[in-house]
């Protein structure tokens, strides 16, 4: 998919902010027809905004099913949502575990099964979960963000060998330290300390992030599934 493609029907979550509305606006400059699901239900102009928790199965299939009413059959859909519970293992309640696992990992799996039905039916499709640095190159205070996002990886390589010869792809994108609104409130001593990890010398921005998506969803990425593609200035090179 690139600006020479067919449009085609994309359904995004998490779109509203941050990333997620990143990768929102680049399909739409890219002419496509997009969908934002998130919990808010807002979206970027030109974008169909759907509330949508990614936890309620029920409510992840009512998104792709406005999305393909509005749209036609969802053939390119980013599993983005995700949220943090940061702290010590120690410290680390089940709650906090169970509401990561659940959002960025559970979330991602309702994403990936309805949508998986729409692209079967269209005989092709890309999928592309937004995983983390974090999941391959590990941070203290993350072992629940850490374990959802190495277990994205997973679940792309085997859906890979499950529908790979339906003309469906399934890649991840691994972002390390983006300039957010999560990041920007970040100590400044902490920022310093991320920045010397980082061969690059600077975070990332959301465009870097949003045009590995859309490369990964173009038709020139066919060939490319089951891959983890680091966006993160070199940060977690060799995991």
């Amino acid at each position: 998919m690139n600006e020479t493609a067919s449009p085609r029907s994309v359904l995004v979550t998490g779109g509203s902010r941050g990333i997620g509305r990143t990768i929102v606006e680049r399909f739409l400059a890219d002419g496509h027809r997009v969908t934002c699901a998130s919990t808010s239900g807002e979206a970027p102009a030109g974008a169909l905004g759907v509330a949508c928790d990614v936890t309620d199965a029920a409510q992840v299939d009512a998104a792709f099913a406005a999305a393909e009413e509005a749209h036609g059959p969802v053939t390119v859909a980013v599993a983005n949502a995700g949220i943090t519970r940061d702290t010590l293992i120690l410290r680390m309640s089940d709650d906090d575990w169970d509401a990561v696992v659940d959002v960025n990992l559970k979330g991602a799996f309702h994403v990936a099964k309805r949508a998986t039905r729409s692209m079967l039916r269209a005989k092709g499709g890309r999928l592309v979960f937004i995983g983390s640095v974090v999941g391959l190159h590990g941070t203290p205070g993350q072992v629940n963000y850490a374990a959802t996002k190495t277990g994205l990886i997973g679940m792309a390589r085997a859906l890979t060998r499950e529908v790979g010869r339906k003309g469906i792809t399934a890649n991840v994108v691994a972002p390390g330290f983006i300039e957010t609104e999560m990041t920007a409130v970040l100590p400044e001593e902490r920022r310093a300390e991320y920045l010397a990890q980082i061969p690059a010398g600077r975070l990332g921005s959301t465009d870097d992030v949003a045009a590995a998506v859309a490369f990964l969803a173009s038709d020139q990425a066919r060939y490319i599934s089951g891959a983890v593609v680091p966006v993160d200035g070199g940060l977690g090179m060799g995991h």
